[in-house]
């Protein structure tokens, strides 16, 4: 819902003539925070810390989507 929001937000401000010419999510995999440590998760892929295996989030999937139909899903 995060990144829907922003992605409807920037939609909405292109439609009103502000010359925004993309977004880049702010982490593809979760990562160390200096704010935050590894408490907050930001990335589209899951990182198990202890085994180091990645998962891809559900975001992961919603961002391709929307990236394949070129619009927001």
């Amino acid at each position: 819902m995060y990144l829907r929001q922003y992605f409807k937000a920037a939609h909405r401000a292109i439609s009103e003539g502000y010359p925004l010419k993309g977004y880049f999510v702010w982490s593809f995999m979760d990562n160390f925070e200096w704010s935050y440590g590894y408490n907050r998760r930001f990335g589209l892929v899951y990182i198990d810390y202890q085994t180091q295996q990645r998962l891809p989030k559900a975001s992961f999937d919603w961002y391709r989507q929307c990236i394949k139909q070129n619009r927001v899903v």
